[in-house]
């Protein structure tokens, strides 16, 4: 978790996996690697929280499970997200990272599956957009949906540039 009163952007991720517990930086590993990539943000601007917060769905490495990391605590997000965002007045644009955060913030506005959803991203704009997590984990996904390399991506590196931009 890092966060400013002053944070634009707040990224909902789902849960620290095993490398970002041990290290205690959010995002510290292949997928925040990609993730930068997608926003057009160097390593300064995504870590500066006067510009974007990180703020994950569960606080805490979950654990694993059969496929990989278990899902966040499902405690978490309802307990402290909440009275969190409440001190982030500025943030204008919540980056829903993957199903978790998705389903927790559209709620019945969220499409049948999370494909769905991330295509039709325009229609939680200007306060959400909704992305599938940059795992390596989810390469086939990115790879089976070409749509969203040429479609969203360039209008979400856009849209963080009109926010970041300034700040440099």
């Amino acid at each position: 978790m890092a966060a400013s009163g002053s944070s634009r952007i707040v990224i909902i991720g789902q849960a620290p996996g095993s490398k970002v517990h041990n290290s205690g930086i959010p995002w510290n590993d292949p997928s925040g690697n990609l993730l930068r990539e997608w926003m057009g943000v160097d390593k300064d601007t995504f870590y500066d929280a006067e510009q974007i917060a990180l703020m994950p769905m569960g606080f805490c490495y979950p654990g694993k499970g059969k496929s990989g990391d278990l899902p966040p605590r499902p405690e978490c997000a309802p307990h402290w997200h909440k009275l969190l965002l409440e001190q982030m007045q500025q943030v204008e644009l919540a980056i829903l990272i993957g199903q978790y955060s998705q389903k927790y913030y559209l709620g019945d506005a969220a499409k049948a599956n999370l494909t769905t959803t991330v295509r039709h991203f325009e229609d939680y704009l200007p306060r959400f957009f909704p992305l599938p997590h940059p795992s390596p984990r989810n390469r086939l996904w990115l790879k089976k949906n070409p749509w969203f390399a040429e479609q969203v991506l360039p209008v979400f590196k856009k849209l963080i540039g009109g926010y970041t931009a300034d700040k440099k």
